[in-house]
């Protein structure tokens, strides 16, 4: 369970440095700072996890493969943005996909830490949008993964489903296997369909429903 742990961390860092970079090149940031949104938007959510359950030096930090891999998707981002700006839909379901995996992924981790299942669908919620909200914050926005289309719900749910399985007692593979499905069906169902949470409605506000997960 440790490897498919480490694989879909490394898998999910790749597409959601990807999703990062390509917000970096539409800010018209110079090469440096595409690096540094990539990489903060791929390893924020999973060194806030490792932090908080005890997990140090943070893999993001202690193992090379996560700075090469948000260097990559850095690079090509910044080398093929045309190109990447023209698969929107495919990229668009890589970040589900990335959202997904994180979320099972650092939930699961947390399970093998002892923190209760409870606790560790929360930190997996985290590590999933943690990046996003990172990668937001550096860019001087309101995180989008906050008031977009279900996009900390399917983390949360996708995570909770680990738990659950965990708490259990059913086999670790099924049930991380259907947590990603879960966030993966949610999110993108809810961009098809423009799924969303209520917005509170203000003083003299419309009410209007928040923006779309760009």
């Amino acid at each position: 369970m440790e490897f498919l742990v480490l694989v879909l961390d490394l898998i999910g860092t790749f597409v959601f440095a990807l999703s990062g970079a390509m917000l970096g090149v539409r800010r018209r940031l110079d090469l440096f700072g595409v690096l540094v949104v990539a990489f903060a938007a791929a390893t924020a959510g999973g060194m806030t996890r490792d932090v908080l359950i005890g997990a140090t030096p943070v893999a993001a930090l202690s193992d090379w493969r996560y700075p090469a891999i948000t260097l990559a998707a850095g690079v090509i981002s910044f080398a093929w943005a045309p190109l990447i700006e023209r698969l929107q839909q495919p990229v668009r379901m890589f970040d589900a996909m990335g959202l997904a995996l994180f979320a099972v992924a650092g939930t699961q981790k947390a399970l093998d830490f002892g923190v209760p299942p409870p606790m560790a669908a929360g930190l997996g919620m985290l590590t999933g949008i943690g990046g996003g909200i990172a990668r937001d914050v550096l860019l001087a926005q309101v995180p989008l993964v906050l008031r977009a289309e279900l996009y900390a719900v399917a983390a949360f749910a996708g995570a909770a489903v680990v738990a659950v399985g965990h708490w259990l007692q059913w086999p670790p593979m099924p049930c991380a296997i259907a947590g990603a499905l879960l966030c993966f069906g949610l999110r993108m169902m809810a961009l098809r369909f423009g799924w969303h949470l209520p917005v509170a409605l203000q003083s003299g506000g419309d009410g209007e429903p928040p923006d779309a997960m760009r």
